[in-house]
């Protein structure tokens, strides 16, 4: 998944601000994310929507989303982290939510190394 344009800038060429949304099933994420994005001009990356998507997609990430979410297993960074990163630099936008992510310490990690 690339993480270049055309003119070869990519995320680490813009100045972005990052609000991860952390909380429990039924918290109130979605609802707030909604507030912020129609208030401040933020994009919402969920991380289970992008997930589903992948899955939906047929892709061979898909494919291995899929399976790990059946066996209730979390998803490993090397297959989640590059979802936001295509999301984010696919958005154009400078300012994101991103919701259900991390999971844990090592998701932290990765994420953090590309941006």
């Amino acid at each position: 998944m690339g993480s270049k344009d055309a003119n070869g800038s990519g995320l680490s060429d813009r100045k972005i601000k990052i609000v991860l949304v952390l909380g429990g099933p039924g918290s109130g994420k979605g609802t707030q994310c909604e507030k912020i994005v129609k208030n401040f001009g933020f994009t919402h990356l969920s991380a289970g929507d992008l997930l589903r998507a992948e899955c939906k997609s047929g892709s061979e990430y898909g494919k291995m989303i899929e399976n790990l979410m059946k066996e209730g297993k979390l998803v490993p960074s090397d297959l989640i982290v590059p979802l936001i990163q295509k999301a984010m630099f696919e958005s154009r936008n400078d300012k994101f939510l991103i919701d259900g992510f991390p999971r844990n310490e090592e998701n932290r990690l990765a994420f953090e190394e590309i941006v």
